[in-house]
């Protein structure tokens, strides 16, 4: 086998897509192959023995029997670089596949309202994933996310009156990134020297690209209520809302969503996420739970048996 071969190797998650510096070797080659499943318009199919000659070998799979004997013969390897991001493109065309004719039964019945437990659990289990600083499953569950972002697309798609596909959803979000940090992408913004002054910037050029009539427009009202609350205020105080105007944890002790609100705004006022906070205080109770109960399993007692003084007796002391 002639060294002065070499080994062209195409990363199908973009296409048949030569590298340019194979340009070079394809015009001299004194024959071009191709392996596997690729293209007959790019190469004949690779002859069961190599002619002794200066050849270009164009595969998808360096393991190949034809592949492996040119390199170890010398022969030059030129890559396809994917880019960052080309194994999206996989998992778009395994989404297509999982609704396609002869794809998955489960997946083809699925809607936009069917999924949405779905898509509430696999961010609550994100979040879970951060509070505990789980890298394993933190890259696990931005998967499970990311597949709800998928499977909502390729549904939108079929849509019949008002389709749009992933590229669509994608090519909207780096419109809105683009134009809302015209300090990085623009020829540079005035208002925007730190972190703080970009997020008041944020927020001007979303006022002005929404036109909302509003403070309290775009909201998600479907949020968790605390997170609502936080919102609501931290929305309204930018605004000159006075905080008499707020529900009262006191007047309303016995309305207990009021006097809820009425904390929660508190918090907010304060700059405190109470959404954050009231989850950070129910992993802790759930912890001392847990706690307890193994307390219990030692002593030789069932947990679901503990009266209240069993309790009091296992409970963690974290003084």
């Amino acid at each position: 086998m002639n060294p002065k071969s070499t080994v062209v190797l195409l990363d199908l998650h973009l296409g048949p897509v030569l590298p340019a510096a194979a340009v070079a070797p394809l015009r001299t080659a004194e024959a071009v192959y191709v392996t596997g499943d690729l293209p007959a318009d790019l190469g004949t199919p690779v002859p069961a023995d190599l002619p002794d000659a200066e050849v270009v070998l164009i595969t998808a799979d360096l393991a190949d029997p034809a592949a492996r004997a040119l390199l170890d013969a010398g022969a030059r390897l030129i890559r396809t670089e994917a880019p960052a991001g080309a194994e999206l493109l996989a998992a778009v065309a395994v989404m297509d596949r999982l609704r396609s004719p002869k794809g998955c039964p489960w997946d083809a019945e699925q809607t936009h309202e069917s999924l949405r437990q779905y898509l509430v659990e696999e961010t609550y289990e994100l979040l879970e994933a951060i509070d505990d600083g789980d890298r394993v499953a933190l890259r696990e569950e931005l998967g499970d996310v990311l597949l709800q972002v998928l499977f909502h697309s390729r549904i939108a798609q079929e849509d019949s009156a008002d389709p749009f596909t992933v590229d669509e959803v994608a090519e909207d979000l780096v419109r809105k990134l683009v134009g809302r940090h015209p300090h990085v992408f623009a020829d540079g913004d005035p208002a925007v020297h730190d972190a703080a002054t970009q997020i008041v910037r944020w927020e001007e050029l979303k006022q002005a690209e929404k036109k909302r009539e509003s403070s309290v427009d775009g909201v998600a009202l479907g949020a968790p209520a605390a997170a609502l609350a936080g919102k609501l205020i931290s929305r309204t105080v930018k605004k000159g809302l006075p905080a008499d105007l707020w529900p009262s944890a006191d007047a309303d002790a016995d309305d207990p969503g009021r006097a809820l609100f009425a904390i929660a705004a508190a918090a907010a006022a304060r700059g405190v996420e109470p959404e954050l906070e009231l989850r950070a205080v129910a992993r802790d109770f759930a912890r001392d739970v847990r706690a307890a109960e193994q307390a219990a399993k030692a002593a030789g007692l069932d947990p679901a048996d503990l009266d209240a003084a069993a309790w009091r007796k296992f409970w963690p002391s974290h003084g």
